[in-house]
């Protein structure tokens, strides 16, 4: 695990540069082989080591997804459509978590742990199929009715092309962005590692029990990706500016995480899952709206490496916060203090 967190790390800050570097369509094309690559190999290897090596080339290749995803969402959409897409982007992530329960045991059952990292690899490949027919810059691809609409906003003043991360390291928008990444993306790496195994200690739930509670949670999520994208547009549209839609939706999205702190608190299955549905569904609108800022706070020429150091932050405070959990946890088997934690991180950031 610690393989691959620290791989992806390191990945996002150097991946968000080459993509600023490279057209995002070649970038984005190289990462997908490098990840399919690294997953079809998990195949293959026969020991611990072995199996941690391509842990840290698949941590390289999906290092690229983010920020080449928001450079994507940068260049074709205008800002009041951008935070709606990125939760478009975390409906599509949520809805693989969902299947992923369902179709990899079926999979490893006919064919074996290894046609699992084979089939789920190669579909990588498969993929870069639609993506070179269909996808293209927005200037090369678009009508001039949707270039129109796709700049609508203020053109940028500058050209910062060749911007070096020494001299982004200078903005305080920056900072704002990667310490909000840092406080939060830890919560969301903690639900996606540590629920189930918190659903079976606390409430007793084997293999078979884990699938529905943990559907119902991202099913939670993909509506907080929906309603959250959708909110910054609908008041840009009444009159908010970018940063005051996007900020007072990221406030709505802390306050609801809160009642998290209760979820080892109450008896009833149900209604902890419910808790952490919507603490779930509360991160993926702040997630959405964290990542799309950027491209509001920088040029396109700049987001990939924002969104890459602020990922790297991020993966900086998931590693301190998985200490944490180890420490909590040995000493005192309590998932309390790690839902309180979590309850008020959203807030702080």
């Amino acid at each position: 695990m610690n393989a691959f967190t620290i791989a992806y790390g390191i990945g996002t800050l150097v991946c968000g540069r080459i993509i600023d570097k490279l057209s995002t369509r070649i970038s984005y094309a190289i990462a997908m082989v490098v990840w399919s690559a690294a997953a079809m190999l998990h195949a293959v290897v026969g020991t611990v080591v072995g199996f941690m090596i391509v842990r840290v080339i698949l941590g390289l290749g999906e290092a690229a997804n983010f920020p080449a995803a928001m450079k994507v969402i940068s260049d074709w959409f205008p800002k009041k459509e951008r935070t709606l897409a990125t939760g478009i982007l975390g409906v599509a992530v949520n809805i693989g978590v969902v299947i992923s329960p369902a179709l990899i045991p079926f999979i490893a059952i006919h064919y074996g742990w290894h046609g699992a990292f084979l089939i789920l690899g190669g579909v990588g490949f498969v993929w870069l199929i639609p993506w070179f027919l269909a996808f293209g810059k927005a200037s090369d691809k678009a009508n001039q009715e949707e270039l129109t609409w796709i700049r609508q906003d203020k053109e940028e003043a500058v050209n910062v092309s060749a911007i070096k991360w020494t001299q982004l390291l200078k903005y305080r928008q920056l900072w704002a962005f990667a310490l909000g990444k840092m406080l939060t993306d830890p919560i969301w790496w903690f639900f996606l590692f540590w629920l189930p195994k918190w659903l079976n200690e606390s409430r007793g739930l084997n293999m078979e029990g884990l699938g529905l509670p943990l559907i119902v949670i991202y099913l939670f999520a993909i509506v907080g990706s929906l309603g959250a994208g959708w909110l910054p547009g609908k008041l840009m549209n009444m009159g908010f500016s970018a940063a005051k839609a996007r900020k007072t939706t990221m406030l709505i999205c802390a306050c609801l995480v809160t009642p998290i702190f209760a979820a080892t608190q109450v008896d009833n299955l149900w209604a902890a899952v419910a808790l952490v549905g919507l603490a779930a569904a509360a991160h993926q609108g702040w997630s959405a709206n964290i990542l799309t800022s950027v491209s509001d706070l920088f040029p396109n020429a700049a987001v990939g490496s924002v969104v890459g150091i602020g990922s790297t932050f991020g993966m900086i405070g998931s590693v301190i916060f998985s200490t944490v959990i180890g420490a909590v946890l040995e000493s005192s088997g309590n998932y309390w203090a790690l839902f309180a934690i979590s309850s008020v991180a959203y807030l702080v950031a």
